[in-house]
């Protein structure tokens, strides 16, 4: 359907003056003429051109949102003023609480919902016009500027398509249907709508999770991984089977959307029509590896519950399962010979005819590749709360639309240049027009519901910093499909917008707006819990404000706060306890760039050395008599034992050879002294060695008993073996030489008289 069919078919009557005139857009741009293709497009056409579309139609769409936006808050404002009114008192008991009032004001507040309704639709068709002839203008005049760009940051700037905006006027909105309800059906048992409307619900294996989405920027990716790790271990899935932690790197997981060529689906689910599907194929890893394939849809219900029905298939029944050639009959004959229940077996044909349905009659194939690295966090044996991070998102087109260039072949279900490749993230290696991806990392946290059991504060904490960026709608499969398929659609996500804006937050700005909501939430729960009485007003405006917020700070955010005191003069001491203050805050500022500063427990001055031996622990918090490394059974590895064992004959051997020695040379030594002398030394240094390494050996095994974490090297006993060794053979060299030179001079000597005489004999 061509966008100009889909606007006027979109158009709120009342608010027909106010939409975007697409027709003139387009007429102005000639994109019907073809006689006008010759007709150069001037300086002028394009001046005339952006001024209707900047600062006329944009102009026009903007005032008109924001103007009813701002009725609609008046709207609900006279409305919780007129419901506070009747709020019961002493003077006015609950009983005298019309019926009449409590429908007229209930009406009122129908006629404010269906409103918003209609402006978040006007918003969205109207974004998605401005879009689409700002690429039209691109395409076709788009020789000399390209306003494209531009225009995403006007529609950006002025919040275009946010849901942000609608936020607290939905949640006042439904305090307010709550109170009513509550009074106008009593008799009936209600519970408290849930007032964070952005977070839908989900169901798994019978239990309900409430989901929320976050953008990280890549800026503060490490710091949320780090506060998520204070309290959730790190649990990291095989790419072959998802059952099983395993320690090595983060799993790419790929996801292969359906859709037909109307793009059906996407539709249904951008306009949150009910029981909006999508469906998938994923896998963990390489497709080559032969990983584990399922088959998912996934379907949200009218009273905003998702419901999530799967199936495993090998990848060589994939492509006649969708044509509909195939219905699991060798995996429903492998159940029966395992001897399933026969409730299992019906379950799984159910499953299967239902989602093989699903895709004949739609005409659905796969259209959108999702890859992207996931790492998650969970206590083992826990699943109160499941966190998911993915990074390096990235959407790849996977259809066959053009049928003279396809992306896929028509007689695969896969993209076999992407899988047979091995190709991984950023996918360089394929038309970039084809790919997508996606600048910011994806949290999703998932909370189990459980009657009355709050949130943890740190998930509190984490969801309210200026960490993340609150997407509580957003979508893969959306997204995707609006990113890469744009011409094929005439709906745009919400979300869209928010991509050309800096997510990141100033920390303090961010808690501070987060403490004015939660107090305003607060009050006006309170409003409705007296309306209610019973005691609902205090457990429903129970509220304690936070001097701050511990994932609201950061090192970033606190050295630049240190940099900005350090500029500031210090000023006058009044006191002695003020003086000391100041003296440990500059000292503190003074430390910055030391080892201190970045090790804050690291310190070797006095004052530091005696405020940590006066530390105390906490209350109900006693000082370990076993450290934990000691617990539990000794498990020692019997190569620990032989490593041991082993050095210990090294010193045996050595001492052995050095005894050897030393009793050849003694035995040998005859009347020697001097052989004599380094005979003993060397039993004496062959002792010593033996003596060491049986030492060596009882207290290394000591070490191992206890768990010791000190080193196992010791340079001592080799060195004095060596020292000694060294010394006597320097002892024996000195020696003998003397020796050799002593027995030279006696023999010079004897020649002389001999010479002598025979000389007195011939004279």
């Amino acid at each position: 359907m061509r966008f100009g069919k889909t606007l006027r078919e979109s158009i709120y009557p009342p608010w027909k003056d106010y939409y975007i005139d697409y027709s003139k857009l387009k007429a102005m741009l000639r994109e019907d003429k073809r006689d006008d293709e010759d007709v150069p497009w001037t300086e002028e056409d394009e001046n005339r051109f952006c001024n209707e579309v900047f600062n006329v139609q944009l102009e026009k769409v903007a005032q008109f949102q924001e103007k009813t936006v701002s009725s609609l808050k008046e709207r609900a404002e006279v409305a919780f003023e007129k419901l506070k009114e009747m709020a019961p008192s002493d003077d006015k008991p609950k009983s005298d609480i019309t019926t009449a009032r409590l429908k007229e004001l209930k009406a009122e507040l129908d006629a404010i919902t269906n409103e918003v309704k209609e402006l978040k639709k006007y918003s969205s068709i109207n974004y998605t016009g401005f879009l689409k002839i700002a690429k039209k203008h691109d395409r076709k005049r788009g020789d000399r500027y390209k306003v494209r760009p531009m225009m995403r940051v006007s529609l950006s700037e002025r919040g275009f398509n946010s849901e942000q905006a609608y936020s607290p006027l939905l949640n006042k909105l439904s305090l307010m249907y709550y109170a009513i309800n509550q009074n106008l059906d009593e008799g009936e048992q209600q519970h408290p709508v849930d007032l964070d409307l952005e977070s839908p619900q989900e169901v798994h294996n019978g239990e309900r999770y409430t989901a929320h989405k976050f953008w990280i920027h890549p800026d503060n990716l490490l710091e949320v991984k780090t506060a998520i790790l204070r309290h959730l271990p790190s649990l990291v899935y095989t790419q072959q089977a998802s059952q099983e932690p395993d320690g090595n790197e983060d799993p790419k997981i790929t996801s292969l959307y359906f859709d037909n060529s109307k793009f059906e689906l996407y539709t249904r689910k951008v306009d949150r029509q009910v029981d909006a599907s999508s469906l998938r194929l994923r896998w963990y890893g390489q497709l080559n590896t032969k990983p584990d394939i399922f088959l998912e849809q996934k379907i949200v219900h009218e009273n905003g519950l998702s419901e999530e029905k799967k199936f495993p298939i090998k990848d060589k029944y994939v492509k006649a399962f969708i044509d509909g050639e195939y219905k699991m009959e060798k995996t429903i004959a492998k159940m029966e010979r395992q001897g399933q229940t026969a409730e299992a077996i019906e379950s799984f044909k159910t499953t299967v005819n239902e989602l093989q349905d699903f895709i004949v009659k739609r005409k659905l194939e796969p259209v959108l590749r999702a890859n992207y690295t996931r790492a998650a966090f969970q206590k083992p044996s826990d699943d109160r709360v499941r966190i998911s991070i993915d990074t390096d998102i990235a959407f790849i087109r996977e259809d066959t639309l053009d049928r003279d260039r396809p992306c896929r072949d028509p007689q695969e279900w896969h993209r076999r240049d992407i899988d047979d490749g091995n190709m991984t993230y950023p996918f360089k290696n394929i038309n970039q027009s084809e790919v997508s991806r996606f600048p910011f990392a994806l949290l999703e946290i998932k909370l189990k519901e459980e009657g009355g059991r709050k949130r943890p504060t740190w998930i509190e904490d984490l969801m309210a910093s200026h960490l993340v960026h609150a997407a509580p709608r957003f979508s893969k499969f959306v997204h995707g499909v609006a990113s890469l398929f744009e011409d094929y659609v005439n709906q745009l996500p919400l979300w869209l917008s928010d991509l050309e804006t800096d997510i990141r937050k100033d920390p303090q700005r961010a808690h501070d707006e987060e403490e004015q909501r939660k107090a305003q939430q607060a009050e006006d729960a309170m409003v409705v819990g007296s309306f209610l009485g019973g005691g609902a007003a205090t457990k429903m405006g129970s509220y304690k404000p936070a001097t701050s917020s511990p994932v609201g700070k950061s090192y970033l955010s606190e050295r630049a706060a240190r940099d900005a005191r350090d500029s500031i003069p210090p000023t006058s001491v009044k006191g002695n306890g003020e003086q000391e203050g100041d003296e440990d805050k500059s000292t503190q500022q003074r430390s910055y760039g030391t080892l201190s500063s970045v090790f804050p427990g690291f310190s070797l001055s006095r004052y530091s050395r005696a405020k940590r031996q006066r530390a105390q622990l906490p209350e109900g918090v006693t000082k370990p008599e076993v450290w934990l490394k000691n617990a539990g059974p000794l498990q020692v590895e019997p190569k620990v034992w032989l490593a041991n064992e082993r050095t210990f004959l090294r010193w045996q051997h050595i001492c052995i050879l050095l005894g050897t020695l030393a009793i050849s040379l003694y035995t040998a030594a005859g009347e020697n002294f001097l052989a004599e002398c380094m005979g003993i030394a060397y039993i004496v240094i062959a002792i010593m060695a033996g003596g060491w390494g049986y030492a060596m050996l009882h207290k290394r095994r000591d070490m191992i008993i206890e768990r010791s974490g000190k080193d196992f090297d010791n340079m001592v006993g080799p060195l004095a073996v060596s020292a000694a060794l060294m010394l006597a053979l320097i002892l024996n060299f000195v020696f003998s030489y003397r020796d050799a030179f002593a027995k030279l001079d006696v023999g010079s000597q004897l020649v002389n008289k001999t010479e002598a005489a025979f000389i007195g004999e011939l004279v």
